[in-house]
């Protein structure tokens, strides 16, 4: 059976297991992109950066490919062949990049990892056809298996876990044009935008790789919480985060007015640093910002220190602590078969932290 090898020396880690789970990825998500028509297929190959945006090859950073990672290693977690589950693998990749294509126009996102996303080349249109392209593509690839009643429970759950997220995107665009989001809306929407692909990316690992209906549960759990995790330091590098590490201008979330994690929970804070936050969140020239002007870098400082002194950024942090904490039991309940469960709890680990 092939496995996730360990480098010399045992020091395998989360970074290796992403290489590894991308070097699986790849070839089969090409193939599957470049079944699709010529000019869609351009707008997704240039989102994947494996072409600039003259059509040249190129070789742009790729995406971290948690979510491949996770179907991968959850396979062999149970006992399965990674390489037998390439093809969950590459649906949850191309679901996942189908949201990042509409979040950015919906968003109205300039940038994704150091380059200018597909919609500011090729216009909104192109790029929203590609994106429901791809969305297409990830029910084909598990059609198209020689396992019928795991290709149609796989669709079934990819199916929820897709209407989950696009549910949970418009929750949290419907948050933006709100004067009051509870904390627990916003952990709701989170639940669903986020949390939902990556709980599926593991059940379906578990599912290809022939485990019990007890580890799918476990594991299905384990992506639940580490996707909460994953969110909440998101939105916390949304804030804090150095752009040459996340690609994005410092602050976008504050200036595009939009109530992530650590802002709802300091809005939630009843302090006087929450009361001046929320007036500025819901004032004239915040609005102006949004509406397309240059963020002001003096004004996101100004909302980031509020955020902060409101107690959202320690919330925020002990959250996803805590999240990552409910993940690793999880996995354990799965009694995950070694190498896979140490590089899941390394993915896990890499997941909730990153470079916050």
């Amino acid at each position: 059976m092939t496995t996730f090898p360990d480098t010399a020396g045992g020091a395998h880690t989360a970074a290796d297991t992403l290489r590894e789970a991308r070097a699986l990825l790849d070839p089969a998500l090409r193939e599957w992109v470049h079944r699709l028509p010529t000019p869609v297929a351009r707008v997704a190959s240039y989102h994947f950066g494996w072409i600039d945006s003259s059509g040249r090859p190129d070789d742009a950073p790729p995406g971290k490919a948690l979510r491949p990672a996770l179907v991968l290693g959850c396979a062999e977690a149970v006992g399965g062949r990674p390489e037998d589950a390439v093809a969950p693998a590459v649906a949850v990749e191309l679901v996942h990049n189908f949201s990042l294509l509409h979040d950015d126009i919906l968003d109205g996102d300039t940038t994704r990892r150091h380059r200018p996303t597909a919609w500011t080349v090729f216009g909104s249109s192109a790029a929203l056809l590609a994106g429901d392209a791809l969305l297409i593509h990830a029910g084909r690839v598990l059609t198209e298996q020689p396992t019928p009643l795991a290709a149609v429970t796989g669709i079934r759950w990819l199916s929820e876990a897709t209407t989950q997220l696009i549910e949970g995107e418009q929750t949290d665009l419907s948050f933006e044009e709100r004067f009051h989001v509870s904390l627990a809306e916003c952990l709701a929407m989170t639940e669903r935008k986020t949390a939902a692909l990556l709980a599926c990316s593991c059940a379906l690992g578990a599912l290809w790789g022939g485990g019990s209906p007890d580890q799918i549960e476990a594991l299905r759990r384990f992506g639940t919480h580490l996707g909460m995790a994953f969110q909440l330091t998101d939105d916390l590098l949304g804030i804090w985060g150095d752009p040459s590490v996340t690609g994005k201008p410092a602050g976008a979330d504050l200036a595009n007015r939009k109530k992530s994690l650590p802002v709802v929970a300091a809005l939630d804070s009843g302090t006087p640093a929450a009361r001046r936050l929320a007036d500025l969140y819901t004032s004239e020239e915040q609005r102006a910002v949004r509406s397309g002007s240059e963020p002001d870098p003096e004004h996101t400082a100004l909302l980031a220190g509020l955020v902060e002194e409101a107690g959202g950024r320690a919330w925020a942090e002990d959250a996803a602590e805590e999240e990552l904490r409910m993940a690793l039991t999880c996995l354990d309940a799965a009694a995950p078969k070694d190498p896979a469960g140490p590089h899941l709890a390394a993915l896990a680990r890499l997941a909730g932290h990153r470079d916050r």
